[in-house]
């Protein structure tokens, strides 16, 4: 284990540090450069009283690693997230971190009540209709808002993290938040920057190197405050689904929201996991949507081909998703692998080994936090042409002349195993629904000056010079 390569201590912490080799960079890029240098495995020494960390690149390893997780698979958690949930509020956690923070026993806890909830597909396509609604008021909106060019806003991604959250609030809260309407509300405004505060001063916390264990630094105090902004308003809306759900329960089991039923399991649970879906439910979906559009504005003819088969599925603009269509709509899901491929909002997944391994001839002790770097193997080294989009690679017929077997631990946007993202049924639903009413809605070309980029945070982010051509099609 001590002779696995990497950088120490001392040069790993100046090189993110400003005028450092990794200093604003985004993660994919700073792991090529640690990979150009040190190979397929890599040693990231502790910094500031954290573990090592163990940097790997070939998914025969990475599938060795979650093969070996056990019945606990163990996620090195965000350290500051926990902190704020079991120190400054168990008043509202009850010693919960939820299924992202906690380990062992307790987890295990959480997502096997959470799994009989948010797993089962017909849960699943409750929302469909509610979703579809969202997405025809956003293409109201997104008519409304051109420019005489047909050009969206410059706050395009303040509008797609608005659909997002409205779209995740019916989910977690069993509420319309009235985010979509022609004012938006102080109330709504603050929840997306507190998310978007979140993302950034977590990175700076968690991921880059801090002090804030020993000495509350600005970002921690921010972070604070955004948790508690978080906390106020989602327990706000909890109380009233409770009240809501006390004086006119539904009888019908199936009719039951995913908040009436995770409430019914524990109040507890809900709070927590309530809190994650929003915390998870917007900058990443309206991350993934950007890159795929952005795919399909820069390649018209894969665009072209998407809208025939959308044509087929919805013959008029305001013909209702249902089900049976997006089942229907193969190129439509080969788009989203593909997209999320080349523009992912995750850049790697974490895992602690279950057991000792042996990696690229190195031991890895029992319990060893280890970081996959999954975004640099889908744009990499794994598949043909992997700098081009091509839909074609994923679908089970036909004649794409680079489509070949990949590992299938190359790609794995949404995580492997029992930890993998439990939200990632509604999530892809979400994304579904909304190509298919902006793929039959609108030519949709790419008006930035600039290729799209991403802003160095906790989950990719794109930059804000986000802007997209519409033009209409007619019904």
């Amino acid at each position: 284990y001590n002779e696995i390569p990497g950088p120490k201590t001392y040069a790993l912490t100046m090189n993110f540090l400003p005028r450092g080799r990794y200093y604003n960079l985004k993660m994919v890029d700073v792991h090529r450069k640690l990979r150009d240098e040190y190979g397929d495995i890599v040693k990231l020494p502790g910094i500031l009283g954290r573990s090592d960390i163990v940097l790997i690149f070939d998914p025969n390893d990475m599938e060795k690693v979650y093969r070996s997780e056990g019945a606990y698979p163990i996620r090195q958690s965000f350290e500051v997230m926990e902190y704020y949930r079991k120190v400054i509020r168990p008043d509202v956690f009850k010693g919960y971190g939820g299924i992202a923070l906690d380990q062992g026993e307790q987890w295990w806890k959480i997502r096997t009540s959470v799994n009989q909830v948010l797993l089962q597909p017909r849960n699943v396509r409750l929302y469909l209709s509610n979703i579809d609604t969202i997405a025809l008021r956003f293409m109201q909106i997104l008519q409304n808002t051109q420019n005489e060019n047909g050009e969206t806003t410059d706050n395009f991604t303040q509008e797609l993290n608005k659909w997002a959250l409205e779209t995740i609030g019916v989910i977690a809260l069993d509420t319309r938040l009235g985010v979509l309407d022609e004012h938006l509300s102080s109330e709504a405004k603050l929840v997306i920057k507190s998310v978007r505060t979140l993302f950034n001063n977590t990175f700076k916390l968690e991921i880059l190197p801090s002090i804030w264990k020993y000495y509350k630094v600005p970002a921690f105090k921010k972070l604070m405050i955004a948790f508690d902004n978080l906390t106020e308003i989602i327990m706000k809306y909890i109380n009233e689904a409770v009240v809501r759900i006390e004086t006119k329960p539904k009888l019908n089991e199936n009719e039951k929201s995913i908040l009436e039923k995770l409430l019914q399991k524990q109040k507890e649970i809900a709070i927590v996991m309530a809190f994650d879906m929003l915390l998870a439910g917007i900058d990443t979906t309206s991350s993934a949507i950007t890159g795929i559009l952005y795919c399909l504005a820069m390649n018209p003819e894969k665009q072209q081909k998407l809208r025939e088969e959308v044509l087929k599925i919805l013959p008029s603009k305001d013909t209702p998703i249902t089900a049976q269509g997006i089942k229907n709509a193969p190129y439509l899901r080969a788009v989203i692998k593909e997209g999320i491929r080349m523009y992912p909002p995750i850049y790697a997944n974490y895992r602690g080994s279950g057991a000792d391994l042996v990696l690229k001839g190195y031991h890895i002790p029992k319990n060893t936090n280890i970081l996959m770097a999954s975004e640099y193997n889908q744009k990499f080294d794994n598949f043909p042409e992997a700098d081009k989009f091509i839909p074609e690679r994923w679908l089970k017929v036909t004649d794409c002349p680079i489509k070949k077997d990949t590992h299938p631990f190359a790609y794995l946007p949404f995580g492997f195993g029992v930890r993998m993202c439990i939200g990632r049924r509604l999530a892809l639903q979400e994304i579904e629904v909304l190509l298919l009413r902006m793929t039959r809605n609108f030519h949709i070309e790419w008006a930035s000056k600039s290729p799209l980029t991403c802003i160095v945070s906790l989950i990719n982010i794109p930059n804000n010079d986000v802007k997209f051509k519409l033009r209409n099609i007619l019904n």
